[in-house]
């Protein structure tokens, strides 16, 4: 998929939703800076700042929050915003014009991760949110003209079954022979300042645009009271962190690793990266092995560090079960990639197949999500709970509903049911929850799996 050209007529088309009203500039606005970035491909861009603080941009901006979002440090929420919209934009977008505007110190917060760590979030303030979306905007335009084919995470008409459908591609249309899983130790949170900016700057010339830049980044934390300066990272939870965070990778992993794969591979080789989440394809083995000695030198330059349990090489392909077999090693290793788990297969007559399962781990965190909301909801009216466990499970399958996982769809199906099952008979003492009764709920609120997604080479077919 990567190394397709777009369908002609298509790569002028705005790579941003776009909203109905025609009253605004933006869509004109970024299709001129998207028209310079093409005319100056090598250039840097010296006018942008002047396209942030317009009020018809802030005013699009802010409906485009997440409207129950929790509030940052200024305990502004969005409807408290909007209740005085007009003059509370114009204020902003004069400090913004003045160079008065300040960014505030992000409020800390944590959600609980898979393996049962807290992954800390950064939660920015309201205004902040409004002028780090604008600019978002404005980095997306810019970045998506040099960003690529193998970046998925955070981009525009790309999600994560784009890298999913890419991975399995590749691995079964290229002589793959080996994967290298890499993961970047803490990514987001030793992301160094002086090369973002330095990276920023490569297309950037604008200095009030990165000194908006350097404000969010050496903003600081609040949490438990106090203040904690910021020296290395982006805060996870910002909306111009995952613009970042790809610029940055861009630089430190694309473009090298596109340059060594030309440079010194002799075998086939396939890279496929969703923001910090990377995962490689060689053919040769030798290949593999040099590339990840030169990886992590690579990344020690920016002050970025391989996992050392995490990356792992692994022998995977249409021969694996063959080689394996004959060492006596049983079935090949698996590795886990955007909440799947990839495992060599076969289909009818033998076919080599990549089959993909819903991770163990993150079918065991819904689990536990779904039993202790169904603690709270105990004893509210059945209805109620039933839509809510639809709603869970049609998420589920939308995202996990890919070919070859049925099973594990039905699983998950099965130990709703059971969490629900007891939570109901825990209402009272005299329960009357018999079994007619349990098939008739489940028949009506519990929805069967189904198959959301076709088989990758189907969708590229018709995406290429």
């Amino acid at each position: 998929m990567e190394g397709r050209p777009p369908v002609k007529g298509n790569a002028s088309q705005h790579p941003l939703p776009w909203t109905q009203s025609q009253e605004d500039g933006r869509p004109a606005a970024l299709e001129r800076i998207r028209q310079a970035v093409r005319r100056k491909q090598h250039d840097r861009l010296t006018s942008l700042y002047h396209h942030i603080y317009q009020v018809a941009h802030l005013r699009e901006a802010y409906f485009a929050l997440q409207r129950q979002a929790a509030p940052g440090v200024d305990g502004v929420t969005w409807q408290q915003y909007g209740q005085d919209l007009d003059a509370n934009l114009q204020d902003l977008s004069k400090r913004l014009a003045r160079g008065a505007y300040r960014a505030t110190a992000v409020r800390r917060a944590y959600i609980p991760k898979p393996d049962g760590r807290q992954r800390p979030l950064g939660v920015p303030a309201l205004e902040d949110k409004i002028v780090q979306c604008v600019t978002a905007w404005i980095f997306s335009v810019i970045w998506e003209e040099e960003f690529r084919g193998f970046s998925y995470g955070f981009r525009p008409g790309r999600g994560p079954h784009h890298a999913l459908d890419a991975l399995m591609v590749g691995i079964h249309r290229k002589r793959v022979n080996w994967i290298l899983d890499a993961d970047i130790q803490g990514f987001f949170d030793h992301v160094s300042h002086a090369w973002l900016v330095r990276f920023v700057e490569h297309r950037i010339g604008d200095r009030r645009v990165i000194r908006l830049i350097q404000q969010w980044l050496t903003a600081g934390v609040l949490a438990e009271g106090g203040w904690t300066p910021s020296e290395e990272g982006v805060p996870q939870g910002g909306l111009i962190s995952p613009v970042l965070a790809n610029i940055y990778l861009h630089y430190a992993f694309d473009l090298w690793a596109h340059a060594w794969r030309k440079r010194n591979a002799h075998g086939d080789v396939i890279v496929v990266r969703y923001a910090d989440d990377i995962v490689l394809g060689f053919e040769h083995r030798a290949e593999a092995v040099q590339f990840q000695e030169e990886l992590r030198a690579r990344l020690a330059k920016f002050d970025l560090t391989l996992h050392a349990d995490k990356t792992r090489l692994l022998e995977f392909g249409r021969f694996a079960v063959r080689n394996c077999g004959r060492r006596g090693q049983g079935k090949p290793a698996t590795f886990d990639f955007l909440g799947f788990t990839h495992i060599c297969g076969q289909a009818a007559q033998d076919r080599f197949i990549v089959r993909r399962q819903t991770m163990r781990k993150r079918l065991r965190a819904k689990r536990q999500e779904v039993k202790a909301e169904l603690r709270r909801r105990r004893h509210d009216p059945i209805p109620q709970q039933g839509r809510w466990l639809r709603s869970v499970l049609l998420g589920h399958y939308r995202y996990y509903g890919v070919p070859l996982n049925r099973q594990a769809l039905a699983a998950f199906r099965a130990q709703v049911l059971r969490l629900w099952t007891h939570a109901l008979r825990r209402r009272s003492q005299k329960s009357r929850l018999t079994r007619t009764r349990r098939s008739r709920l489940e028949r009506k609120w519990l929805p069967v799996p189904h198959i959301y997604h076709p088989f990758p080479w189907q969708r590229l077919h018709v995406t290429t």
